[in-house]
């Protein structure tokens, strides 16, 4: 996948946004600011939050590695220009990615974001 189809594809989520932040980074969110995925203003750097659970294992894969300042919360970022993930599991990512922050939302905000 290219950085254009990153984004078309992170936009196409239920109630996904746009918004430009940090110096011209693509933040994509749900439900007003809870992020998802961020894309570096270059189209060089793809990061995105991951389950905590698989969160280790991810980052021991080449190419991969804890994404900074939100590793904490359990992100990894790569590069978006040669993806170290084929493209069917980086939409499967990006989907779970979405879907986690989603769950964290209140009832009365996740009809119709839920997949």
């Amino acid at each position: 996948m290219t950085p254009q189809h990153i984004i078309t594809f992170c936009l196409a989520l239920p109630g996904a946004r746009e918004d430009f932040k940090w110096g011209g980074n693509r933040v994509f969110s749900v439900a007003g600011n809870k992020m998802f995925a961020i894309i570096d203003s270059l189209g060089e750097g793809l990061a995105f939050k991951v389950d905590a659970d698989l969160f280790l294992g991810y980052i021991d894969r080449p190419g991969i590695r804890p994404a900074p300042y939100l590793a904490r919360a359990r992100w990894i970022s790569m590069n978006a220009r040669q993806l170290p993930l084929g493209d069917d599991e980086l939409r499967q990512l990006l989907t779970r990615s979405h879907q986690l922050v989603v769950r964290k939302l209140p009832k009365r905000l996740q009809p119709g974001l839920l997949l």
